[in-house]
């Protein structure tokens, strides 16, 4: 199975931007964690990462041409507004979880709300990067 793991604006600025809320660690620790957890699940996964709202939705379309067999997204503060990148989930069949490092509903009231979520099936919020390994088990779970 190949996952496809996509993350929004900023997050290629873990470790430096407001490490209270997102950690000391940077993007590329993520990112060896992430391919630490498909080794030992068996799987295959590719990561992406945009600052840009129409890279992201050219990504998910072409992942529903490669058949992915899972998707996990960050889209970030795109999270709370970007009803384009809802739509192109929502043309994905295969399982997707929304992750999000910190806890959307602790915080500013604007990220209380996530356009993005009714089209996944399940959000992880508040578990810092751990959430990432999360959803790939629950990936690798709804496959079985």
């Amino acid at each position: 199975m190949k996952l496809l793991v996509i993350n929004g604006p900023n997050l290629n600025f873990l470790g430096i931007r407001e490490r209270g809320i997102y950690g000391n660690q940077d993007y590329n620790y993520l990112l060896e964690l992430l391919e630490s957890k498909a080794s030992a699940l068996g799987i295959e996964i590719e990561t992406f990462q945009s600052n840009c709202e129409g890279e992201i939705i050219d990504r998910i379309q072409k992942a529903y041409f490669d058949e992915i067999g899972g998707l996990i997204i960050n889209p970030g503060a795109y999270t709370h507004y970007s009803y384009a990148i809802r739509d192109a989930l929502s043309s994905i069949p295969a399982p997707k979880i929304e992750v999000h490092i910190s806890n959307i509903h602790q915080r500013e009231e604007f990220r209380h709300v996530s356009v993005t979520a009714a089209v996944c099936n399940g959000q992880i919020a508040g578990l810092g990067l751990q959430g990432y390994l999360l959803a790939m088990e629950a990936i690798c779970n709804m496959r079985v």
